[in-house]
């Protein structure tokens, strides 16, 4: 690993020029009549666009430029072994299905993670032009060149709580059984946000976020923007998220603590 690997600055500035080539291309197809989405399942539906496409490979010629010795893990294309220790994590857009219907909940996701976790994540909403970035002793969203501080909410009772997932269905019907536990003992419940949820977790707009049917490259990022700015993230067993599966994050000990004893109990595929 060379010094650079160990500057934050340096990693910083990769991880925007990733987000910027990114932002390029989703936003030339963001509400475009042209926009064409395929379906990469025979049984149900799970759309990629040309956006996706366009968008990861700028990512990747960005990191092929700066960071040759990186893996590069990427839901769109094979993953590209690295020799440095560091491997980069990415969704060129987290929320397709919200992309294609025009809402601006979806988001690139970047995470770099070291061996053991994802130190580093970033979800960029270029359409609002919302940067959140976690990590590396940074936790700030940056919107036209102002950074804010980001700092989870300290509500300790579930139910004042605020709880996001993506879908209702949330993964298995037993899963689904365990989510609406959750959010049956909550004050509001919310559906449909992709990665803007965990963003808004990070920036103590809401206290929860559980989701499952994850992919490494789904909540990597995600993990490292929630602790960075004082969440906890983990599985609904309370074990390491990072290779995808469940997630619950929460703004704090106390409102996680109470929301995994209800999953625990109910148990999850």
């Amino acid at each position: 690993m060379t010094q650079n690997y160990l500057d934050a600055d340096v990693i910083l500035s990769t991880a925007f020029r990733v987000a910027d080539a990114a932002a390029v291309e989703t936003l030339k197809w963001f509400r475009a009549p042209q926009l064409l989405a395929k379906n990469k399942l025979q049984a149900g539906y799970d759309p990629v666009t040309q956006a996706d496409r366009a968008a990861e490979y700028a990512m990747r010629s960005v990191l092929n430029k700066f960071c040759p010795n990186d893996a590069v893990v990427g839901e769109e294309e094979q993953d590209k072994q690295g020799i440095s220790g560091l491997s980069w994590v990415l969704d060129p857009i987290d929320g397709t299905r919200g992309y294609m219907s025009g809402t601006p909940t979806w988001g690139t996701l970047i995470a770099l993670n070291d061996g053991v976790s994802p130190v580093l994540g970033i979800i960029d909403q270029p359409y609002i032009g919302e940067r959140y970035v976690g990590g590396l002793g940074h936790a700030f969203m940056e919107r036209k060149g102002v950074r804010v501080s980001l700092r989870t909410r300290a509500t300790s009772d579930l139910s004042d709580a605020i709880i996001f997932t993506t879908f209702p269905e949330v993964g298995s019907a037993k899963e689904a059984e365990a989510f609406r536990a959750v959010a049956d003992a909550c004050k509001l419940v919310r559906y449909g946000m992709d990665c803007y949820a965990y963003a808004l977790l990070a920036a103590g707009q809401i206290d929860l976020v559980i989701e499952a049917g994850l992919k490494p490259y789904d909540i990597q990022a995600p993990i490292a923007l929630v602790r960075a700015a004082g969440g906890i993230a983990t599985d609904w067993a309370g074990d390491n998220p990072m290779n995808g599966g469940s997630c619950l994050c929460a703004a704090n000990a106390q409102v996680h603590a109470a929301a995994l004893k209800i999953l625990k109990h109910y148990g999850h595929d």
